[in-house]
């Protein structure tokens, strides 16, 4: 998007906000890494993305859209219909279910007491208790079913072989997310049963003959499903869920400022290596039992700052006016430096701008005031608890 008309659905002064989050992350650069070469891996639905006029970028490795008709005409319809995401970058990867000792030297997580079917949010942690990735891991009838992050899949299948783990990489699935207050009814008239499902719960289930993977979760803060397809099926299958009015395809640029709005971080930016679930505010991926066996990489150190506390924080910002703060800007109280945002941007159903960053533990707490340098000037803002926006997710099923 270069020109102001292009940002749909925005108010005037918001456009800028928009157009320059497109600027920043012109395809000449990987949008994820940065100090990559582009590589322009193609995702299965790539013919039909550009059929609908997405404009692609460099994501991951892979050319991804970023937005169709603008990033918060997209972000808002989620927000009210259901946005139809590919997020087939992402790594599906297949565990024996002999092996859930194996996973826990690795997660922090309660592997073992994983129920049938049930979704748990963990993290692949390195020997100082640094986050190497955040994933999901779902027990089913014959397996464990991890999803990981797109850009460290490699890295991650590496990590778990290390540790004897038998890694099946599924690139003959692909990976959709339908997310929204509509997308229940949608994906049930299409895949009856989907709507009995609750928020952290998945399926099998069937369409046309295709077996799909169906669980009731995502990274928008609404309801909605991720829905593993066969490549074979994806494009019939994804213009199914297109033939619905109420269903429009949404890019990475509203992915980013939905997820952004619901507090949930970005490996890459918001989780790296150098950052431990304690300072990340994700302790609530270490099981109980865990806390007590360990038994998993870093164990002694994050226990220790549960107990003293970690010298860093992710902490979310309100800032005022509405010049976003993007990642790498410098927060400061009064004269000294305290932190660095690691997100941020224009916050579509706020109508403001909103970041996350890690500040010194002493400024962690909700209602401090600190100041954000973006291109020369201060703005001010304070820190807000996180989600910036109350998350929709259906906890006991709803049916359409």
């Amino acid at each position: 998007m270069t020109d102001r008309g292009r940002c749909q659905g925005s108010r005037p002064d918001a456009a800028p906000c928009c157009r320059r989050f497109v600027l920043d992350t012109a395809p000449t650069t990987d949008l994820l890494l940065p100090q990559a070469p582009v590589v322009e891996r193609l995702l299965p639905l790539d013919a039909l993305h550009r059929r609908l006029g997405a404009r692609m970028v460099s994501f991951a490795g892979y050319a991804m859209p970023i937005q169709y008709e603008g990033i918060i005409a997209e972000h808002l319809w989620t927000r009210a219909h259901a946005g139809l995401f590919d997020v087939s970058h992402m790594g599906q990867l297949l565990v024996p279910l002999a092996q859930d000792g194996l996973l826990e030297t690795l997660l922090p997580g309660d592997i073992k007491g994983l129920g049938l079917n049930a979704l748990r949010y963990s993290l692949l942690l390195n020997a100082v208790g640094g986050i190497l990735d955040d994933l999901m891991v779902t027990r089913r009838a014959g397996d464990f079913y991890l999803v990981v992050n797109g850009a460290v899949k490699v890295a991650d299948i590496a990590v778990l072989r290390s540790a004897a783990v038998t890694v099946d990489l599924r690139d003959d699935w692909t990976l959709l997310a339908l997310q929204g207050p509509t997308a229940v009814g949608v994906l049930e008239a299409l895949v009856p049963g989907v709507s009995e499902l609750r928020f952290m719960r998945s399926g099998g289930f069937a369409w046309q003959g295709h077996d799909l993977w169906v669980s009731r979760s995502g990274y928008t803060g609404e309801d909605g499903f991720e829905i593993s397809v066969p490549v074979s099926a994806a494009e019939i299958f994804a213009e199914a869920l297109l033939a619905d009015a109420e269903v429009r395809p949404i890019g990475l640029g509203a992915r980013d400022s939905l997820r952004l709005e619901a507090g949930l971080p970005l490996y890459g930016h918001d989780l790296d290596p150098a950052t431990t679930p304690v300072m990340a505010g994700l302790t609530f991926a270490i099981s109980k039992r865990r806390k007590t066996e360990l038994g998993f990489p870093g164990a002694e150190i994050i226990m220790g700052e549960m107990l003293s506390g970690a010298a860093r924080r992710r902490v979310g910002l309100a800032v005022a006016g509405k010049l976003p703060a993007r990642e790498g800007a410098l927060v400061y109280a009064g004269d000294a430096q305290v932190g660095v945002v690691t997100s941020g941007g224009f916050a579509p159903s706020l109508e403001a701008p909103i970041a996350m960053a890690y500040v010194d533990a002493d400024f962690a707490a909700d209602g401090t005031a600190v100041g954000i340098e973006v291109r020369g000037r201060r703005l001010d803002a304070a820190v807000v608890p996180m989600p910036f926006k109350v998350k929709n997710y259906v906890r006991e099923g709803a049916v359409a």
